[in-house]
């Protein structure tokens, strides 16, 4: 019997990281798609993407009022029907009653300020992230919580 070609397995970030964007592909935003994951000691908590409440039509289906209104990425978050993939994620969380303190973050973005907030007040310590958001507050916000926030790029390299 062979031993595994361990060459060729991810990290566990890199795992996390491409399942973030698997999640992703459940989005129904027309603008972005994000896929979000939290985790625990290597165990996946919770999952979310980006798309309408439960019991509202889809943006996909209806239009977007960003779209609509001409409102640029990173401003005007409250213009928006559909809840970000970190918030899911985090509503998942509370309601099946799973304790995310001190649980690890990954995302396809980096989060907007109101994502920040949540991830802040869940207790949230630390969020990996791929894609760049525009959105100086929440920069500032992720800084001034002592948020650790490391960009995960396609190669697996990590950058603060």
């Amino acid at each position: 019997m062979s031993k595994p070609n361990r060459k060729n397995r991810p990290s566990w970030d890199e795992y996390f990281m491409e399942l973030t964007r698997l999640i992703s592909t459940r989005s129904t935003c027309k603008r972005r798609k994000v896929g979000a994951l939290i985790v625990k000691d290597k165990r996946i908590l919770s999952t979310g993407y980006n798309g309408a409440p439960k019991n509202l039509p889809h943006c996909l289906d209806v239009g977007c009022l960003r779209e609509e209104h001409h409102v640029p990425s990173g401003e005007r978050h409250e213009l928006c029907r559909g809840i970000h993939a970190e918030q899911n994620a985090i509503i998942q969380a509370a309601t099946s009653g799973v304790n995310i303190d001190g649980a690890v973050l990954y995302s396809t973005h980096y989060p907007c300020s109101l994502c920040i907030k949540m991830i802040l007040n869940a207790g949230i310590k630390k969020v990996y992230y791929c894609e760049g958001y525009p959105d100086q507050l929440a920069k500032t916000l992720a800084e001034s919580g002592s948020l650790q926030m490391i960009r995960f790029n396609q190669n697996g390299n990590k950058s603060k």
